[in-house]
């Protein structure tokens, strides 16, 4: 899926209502708002090769560095639907999460108005195959299901990045369209909240 955390500038938040909860916990998990502590997480996330394989490639670290350092960590997850992905017994940062409004702007959308809810995220490779993209991205979707009035959710990835396809196909997400973006094929799946009430 396509990440779209914004380290060159800060995103507007939408006016439309997105996921509100400042924490969601799950059996392995805790999806929670940025700390101090998790600088390095970020960076390594960011500037890992293998992990941006599908997103353009690696930033540069020091990139990475000043954009921290000039938003705070904290603000860094501070817009509502936005968390780190957090190791439950260690409180460690192994990924990112966002389930928030893709902007009219971008290109992939099911009306012309956009705007959809979007959900993306980006793990640790030492995270990798243990099915926690799935673990977060159910729990973030069972919460928002609760919290918001049906609608479609969007999931973009690279046609290539056959992980991602198959994830969201595990979580009931269904090809609608392609189209192409930043150099290469994307692919748009589409769900309703309803579908992920508990």
């Amino acid at each position: 899926m396509v990440e779209r955390l914004n380290l060159s500038h800060t995103h507007l938040v939408s006016q439309l209502s997105t996921l509100s909860l400042p924490e969601i916990a799950t059996e392995r998990l805790l999806l929670r708002k940025a700390l101090d502590s998790d600088r390095n997480g970020f960076i390594e996330l960011q500037t890992d090769p293998q992990v941006r394989t599908y997103l353009g490639g690696p930033r540069p670290r020091n990139a990475v560095e000043q954009y921290l350092d000039a938003a705070g960590i904290v603000n860094v997850t501070a817009a509502p639907g936005v968390f780190v992905i957090a190791d439950k017994k260690t409180n460690l940062l192994i990924g990112t999460l966002m389930l928030n409004r893709r902007s009219a702007e971008e290109p992939g959308h099911l009306t012309e108005d956009g705007e959809e809810l979007e959900l993306t995220y980006l793990l640790l490779r030492s995270a990798w195959g243990a099915g926690l993209a799935f673990e977060a991205s159910a729990a973030a979707l069972r919460a928002a299901a609760d919290e918001l009035p049906d609608q479609p959710v969007l999931v973009i990835t690279q046609t290539a990045n056959r992980r991602s396809l198959k994830l969201a196909t595990r979580l009931g997400f269904q090809p609608v369209t392609t189209f192409e973006a930043h150099g290469a094929q994307q692919t748009l799946a589409s769900a309703h909240l309803r579908t992920f009430k508990a």
